[in-house]
């Protein structure tokens, strides 16, 4: 058996229920939120997943979730600061729901005025992943942080997707993706 690499998005925030953008506000869980990670925790015992270390984005949506899970599954948890969501910039605390962003995501060298563009999250986490990835210890990795963040992990193992697909990936708060190392 390979190498895996798990992936979950924080549990629900406030900004999730608003459906505002949150990027790099640090934005705190619901409760249900909470009870979210407590399940994940929960779920990932029941199913026996092999994983040996998890890694969380530093914002408290991400953190939190993260620690609930070290809580309930025992395995260890540690900041990674490469994992925080990407900057949107102007964009963040503003709907998600408009055509302005969902044409503004579309685009990968931008820089939605003071934050970050895809291209650089795209190079701080592949730069990660390539880590993990020659990581000799043979650990199996949780990932704990953000709808962005996923979309960049999923094109680091599924180099064929579209500019469309890459924009339009998302993923559940709390949804746990599987990838293969090898």
């Amino acid at each position: 058996m390979g190498r895996k690499l798990y992936y979950t998005r924080h549990g629900e925030s406030l900004w999730n229920v608003e459906n505002k953008i949150c990027g790099q506000t640090d934005i705190p869980l619901t409760e249900h939120g909470h009870h979210q990670a407590e399940e994940t925790g929960r779920m990932i015992l029941e199913r026996k997943i092999p994983i040996d270390e998890i890694l969380c984005s530093p914002l408290s949506r991400a953190s939190e979730t993260a620690r609930h899970i070290s809580e309930i599954t025992g395995i260890p948890v540690k900041i990674e600061p490469s994992l925080i969501e990407q900057n949107f910039g102007i964009w963040e605390k503003q709907t998600r729901d408009t055509e302005e962003f969902r044409m503004a995501v579309r685009t990968y060298f931008d820089s939605f005025g003071t934050g970050e563009s895809m291209a650089r999250l795209c190079h701080r986490l592949y730069t990660l992943l390539d880590k993990l990835k020659n990581d000799s210890s043979g650990k199996n990795y949780l990932l704990v942080a953000h709808n962005g963040v996923a979309r960049a992990v999923k094109s680091y193992f599924c180099n064929n997707l579209t500019n469309e697909q890459y924009s339009a990936f998302s993923i559940k708060n709390c949804q746990i993706l599987e990838f293969d190392f090898d």
